[in-house]
């Protein structure tokens, strides 16, 4: 039996991807998982437009290429379209982590039933995070603020309002990605949050973030 792990990632867009190659992919391979990250394709759409549509033909064609590798993807709740398997339940709730988990377990039930004798129930890992990767950025308040040139209280008045990073919520002017760029002008989503993520680094954001660590825990057994 191999003591390593092959798995393809999914992402959204080109943020996702250097977030995984630079960051997750480095700090994975030391315990023998490596990573492949992927952008979501489709004809004519582009990175951020997260339909399930678009997704399933990846999955499938990931699932399908090699039986001895793993596949997980990496999406935002923020922006995800309505046709994804659980979205309509998802709404109806109010904490954080029941969306995540029922999105995740409604994509999972989806992708066994389309596409059955693939292992999809021990090969597949859905992750949507919650409510967008620039949540973890506010793991580390006095880094944050650094890096774009603040005051931490700012960044610690966001954190009062919403409880913890996971819970800054997907408004189209509060979402994390929103809130950032308002602190900053300073602040662009594929180089300065790149740059954030790695002074602030994956163990600080696991710290912080229980669902992107579990996630984080899944992929790491995935070595053992």
């Amino acid at each position: 039996m191999n003591n390593y792990a092959e798995v393809v990632v999914l992402v959204e867009g080109p943020t996702e991807q250097q977030f995984v190659k630079q960051l997750l992919a480095p700090y994975l391979g030391q315990r023998g998982v490596y990573l492949t990250p992927i952008i979501l394709d489709k004809p004519g759409e582009k990175g951020g437009d997260v339909k399930f549509a678009r997704a399933k033909n990846d999955i499938e064609k990931h699932l399908k290429q090699r039986r001895d590798t793993w596949l997980t993807f990496l999406v935002d709740y923020y922006g995800i379209r309505s046709d994804w398997p659980g979205y309509s339940e998802s709404k109806l709730q109010t904490e954080h982590s029941r969306k995540a988990q029922i999105m995740n377990r409604a994509t999972l039930d989806e992708v066994k039933k389309l596409f059955p004798g693939h292992n999809s129930d021990s090969r597949f890992i859905p992750y949507v995070s919650m409510y967008e990767l620039e949540a973890l950025y506010f793991s580390d308040p006095p880094c944050l603020a650094e890096k774009l040139g603040v005051q931490q209280r700012q960044i610690e008045e966001i954190l009062e309002e919403c409880g913890e990073p996971e819970k800054i919520n997907d408004h189209t002017t509060t979402a994390p990605s929103k809130r950032l760029g308002k602190l900053s002008d300073r602040f662009k989503k594929t180089s300065t949050g790149i740059a954030i993520a790695a002074a602030i680094g994956i163990p600080k954001m696991r710290d912080a973030c229980p669902l992107f660590n579990n996630w984080v825990t899944t992929l790491e057994n995935l070595g053992r």
